[in-house]
C-alpha cells in the first residue's frame, strides 16, 4: 500500500514540475466512401429519435451526424450517409428508443456462363464420380 502511494504522489511530482506530460493522442478518421464487399442502409425515424448521439458514438464508420434541425418533439436527430454505412448494426443495437433499423446489401454477385461442351463435361466428370462411389 505505501508503494502505490509513493509512486501516486511520484507521477504528481513529475505531472507537475512538466518532466512527464502525457499527450492524447488524435486518430482521425477519413470519412471517404471505399469499396465494400457488404453495406448497410440505415433507416431511422426522426419524429421519435431523441439525439441521445449513442448510436453515434457506437457507428466505427462515423455514417452518423446529429441534424441541425429539430424534430416534432423539439430534439436534434440523427442522420445516416447510407454511402460509409458497412451493415454492421451497433447502431440499432445500442439505440434505446429502438429507431434505428438496419438493412444490409451484399455485393453484387457475377453471372456464370457455361458453354454446353462445358456443361456436357461437367456431367461425364460427376457420373464418372458416381460411378466410383457405387
Amino acid at each position: 500500500m505505501m508503494q502505490i502511494m509513493a509512486l501516486q504522489v511520484l507521477i504528481y511530482y513529475l505531472c507537475k514540475t512538466k518532466t512527464i506530460q502525457f499527450y492524447k493522442m488524435e486518430t482521425t478518421k477519413t470519412n471517404t466512401p471505399r469499396e465494400r464487399k457488404l453495406k448497410g442502409k440505415v433507416v431511422i425515424d426522426i419524429q421519435k429519435c431523441k439525439g441521445c448521439e449513442l448510436c453515434r458514438t457506437a457507428c466505427k464508420e462515423d455514417a452518423l451526424i446529429l441534424s441541425e434541425s429539430l424534430n416534432n418533439k423539439g430534439y436534434r436527430y440523427i442522420i445516416a450517409n447510407n454511402d460509409l454505412c458497412t451493415g454492421c448494426v451497433n447502431c440499432a443495437l445500442v439505440c434505446p428508443d429502438a429507431v434505428i433499423t438496419v438493412y444490409r446489401t451484399g455485393a453484387k454477385k457475377k453471372k456464370i456462363e457455361i458453354t454446353p461442351g462445358e456443361l456436357k463435361e461437367g456431367k461425364n466428370i460427376i457420373s464418372s464420380i458416381i460411378a466410383e462411389l457405387k
